[in-house]
């Protein structure tokens, strides 16, 4: 798996991967990470997948870690109890 392209954003790390015939967008804040598969036969190339990072995908992102942040320490509340 080889990195390919690095989007600069103000909070977010955003990497776009090469692996198996797939782009792979990772976006990743603190200690969290989403994954995007995409094929490569889905999309025109490299360009197409930076134009499917919109704000509405960073939000939705956003919302996602949230919750990923409150199940990761609701398990810690369990473990602890």
């Amino acid at each position: 798996m080889r990195v390919i392209a690095e989007i600069p954003h103000e909070h977010y790390k955003i990497q776009i991967f090469n692996y198996n015939s797939k782009f792979l967008l990772k976006v990743e804040l603190g200690q969290f990470e989403q994954v995007f598969k995409i094929a490569e036969q889905d999309v025109m190339g490299l360009d197409d997948v930076k134009k499917m990072i919109t704000p509405e995908l960073l939000s939705n992102c956003l919302r996602r870690f949230i919750d990923m942040r409150s199940d990761w320490e609701n398990s810690f509340k369990i473990l602890n109890t």
